[in-house]
């Protein structure tokens, strides 16, 4: 990454400079993505809403400063070393375990909310989910268990398919976990799962443009904030080649993919809100147990099912959490 681009970035993000912080009295809460504000929009708002329950809204009685990364992990450690350097009240952080990690580096004082797909006793974040201890607490949504039902309900969707493929980004520190939760899926419903991996635009379609010489019969769609921000390219060209993909959020079959299994998003974002409210209300993120997602949904999208000559059955229709039409 270059000078000036690491420069840009975090000049872009500066919305309160520290002379109004000071002018106003308010806390400040250091909110840093490994994504993009555009594609993300909904769920910072899902935030905001989450502080706004807590008592708190952005401009009259907090200031919020925020960093993003633009798909740019090497770009985060920067990102989180400016906001902790800023002295802000809270820091948090969204768009994977990734930003959760740089977060804690920057400081280990400063407290951490974060909202994450991996465990976060697994990864070190916490001791516990029912006491983190240390400065961190947050929400996980625990999706990259779920591959593995994410392949078999795509198998499902085309059970004559013999091969499937997967999109999974490298740097994703679940990758591993996630490669192998896939293979051995594959293995048990006689599935060859052919990896495609991406960490960037370039991989991306690279990636995008293998799929049709690969004839598989599906795509899942790995959980990952870089994917997730490129959803309407990936859904576009999944159209083109009319391949059925199934994905972690619903944010994918909202704009025009096919299916999606996994907890409710934008709902995380706004519980981690609450906790940054109370945080900021005095308590101790280490005495907040992590939140977990007590329900997953199944979406479809008809409109794309038919696009794709695709007849979804009934038996799948009727376990739905919500049909796009």
């Amino acid at each position: 990454m270059r000078r000036r681009d690491i420069l840009a970035a975090l000049g872009a993000a500066i919305v309160w400079p520290l002379s109004v912080r000071a002018q106003q009295g308010m806390p400040v809460v250091g909110f840093l993505h490994s994504g993009s504000a555009k594609p993300n929009a909904h769920l910072a708002a899902a935030f905001l809403r989450g502080l706004d329950e807590a008592g708190f809204q952005e401009g009259r009685n907090v200031v919020i400063q925020y960093r993003w990364a633009e798909g740019k992990y090497d770009l985060l450690p920067q990102l989180a070393n400016d906001l902790a350097g800023r002295q802000v009240t809270v820091l948090y952080s969204a768009g994977g375990s990734i930003s959760a990690f740089e977060a804690r580096k920057a400081s280990s004082t400063i407290p951490l909310v974060y909202v994450m797909g991996s465990d976060p006793v697994k990864v070190g974040l916490a001791a516990s989910f029912n006491h983190p201890g240390g400065n961190a607490t947050g929400v996980t949504l625990i999706t990259n268990g779920l591959e593995a039902k994410r392949i078999e309900l795509l198998h499902q969707l085309v059970p004559s398919a013999t091969l499937m493929a997967a999109l999974v980004n490298p740097d994703n520190l679940n990758a591993p976990d996630v490669i192998a939760e896939l293979q051995s899926a594959g293995k048990a419903l006689g599935v060859t799962i052919h990896l495609l991996q991406a960490a960037n635009d370039a991989q991306l379609d690279a990636s995008l443009a293998a799929l049709p010489q690969l004839k598989a019969g599906g795509l899942l769609i790995g959980n990952d904030p870089f994917f997730l921000s490129r959803r309407d390219r990936i859904n576009a060209e999944l159209a083109k080649i009319a391949l059925p993909a199934i994905s972690q959020s619903r944010e994918f079959p909202s704009a025009g993919g096919l299916a999606s299994y996994g907890s409710n998003l934008a709902d995380m974002y706004r519980k981690s809100g609450i906790y940054v409210g109370r945080i900021l209300k005095g308590e101790n993120a280490s005495d907040l147990p992590v939140q977990q997602p007590t329900t997953f949904e199944l979406i479809f999208n008809l409109k794309t099912a038919k696009a794709l000559g695709l007849t979804i059955p009934q038996a799948l229709l009727a376990t739905a959490d919500e049909v796009i039409e």
